[in-house]
């Protein structure tokens, strides 16, 4: 018989929403021994999803990370995770453009991503890309920032789980029926920082396509006895690296015969 108590995720979810509100960081919880486990990992963001609630956040969705190749090789991790996506932190883009705050993060680095939007719930097992898109009504250009309570970027897959998967912030540009039946796997897509090209990637960067992502992230939150929401927006995964980002820059999500989606970084 094990001595060993139970893991208890409290205590890092504190870490974790301390970081959050005051804009520090914490020492990888890997690095310390203090986070074993995925499954410990996730109850830990669970943990800290419940502090945010409490506090009066919204939650609106999902983000999928970690899906392309590129992600995988810049953060040194083998699979996708995922997490919540924060009302607090949705930024509204009128007319494509969005101006967002660089002060509220901590060391952010933006994605070019294609969100899609659920109108009936999804949840595994056995969910495919086909029950993807007769879930959804609509896809849209999308940046995501994340950002890291984890000080210097220094995670392995336990730490960005744990951080709600390095969640910061997002922005969808026009919804649209149109992309969301395009031939996902085969579009292309591109991010600009500064009118320079920083990313340009086809959809099957994204696991084969961003509906396979979305079927894995439906069947893999059915395995905590969870699943996507109707009237979720879910963010399908970056496209390739991160992007960081300064105060004063403009980045530019584009793929061809759609309106582009520009974000600001204000100082």
């Amino acid at each position: 018989m094990s001595d060993a108590s139970p893991f208890d995720p409290a205590p890092l979810a504190a870490e974790l929403e301390a970081a959050w509100t005051g804009r520090t960081t914490v020492e990888p919880f890997g690095e310390r021994g203090a986070l074993r486990t995925v499954e410990d990992a996730y109850a830990v963001q669970q943990a800290w999803a419940a502090l945010r609630a409490a506090a009066g956040e919204t939650t609106v969705g999902r983000k999928i990370g970690l899906t392309s190749p590129g992600m995988q090789e810049q953060m040194g991790v083998g699979e996708p995770d995922f997490g919540d996506l924060w009302g607090s932190r949705r930024f509204d883009a009128p007319g494509g453009a969005a101006d967002i705050p660089a002060g509220v993060f901590i060391a952010p680095r933006v994605e070019g991503e294609l969100a899609l939007r659920i109108r009936a719930p999804l949840q595994g097992p056995g969910v495919t890309e086909a029950d993807v898109l007769a879930a959804a009504d609509a896809a849209a250009l999308a940046v995501e920032i994340v950002d890291s309570r984890i000080a210097g970027w220094r995670i392995t897959l336990v730490d960005t789980v744990a951080d709600d998967a390095s969640f910061g912030g997002f922005a969808c540009g026009a919804w649209s029926e149109e992309l969301l039946h395009a031939d996902l796997p085969s579009t292309p897509f591109t991010l600009e920082r500064n009118g320079e090209p920083c990313v340009q990637e086809l959809g099957r960067a994204v696991l084969g396509s961003p509906l396979t992502a979305v079927a894995w992230l439906a069947n893999k939150l059915g395995s905590f006895g969870a699943g996507i929401r109707a009237g979720d927006v879910v963010l399908s995964g970056s496209f390739g690296r991160a992007v960081p980002a300064q105060p004063g820059d403009e980045f530019v999500v584009s793929t061809p015969g759609r309106p582009p989606l520009t974000v600001r970084m204000t100082p």
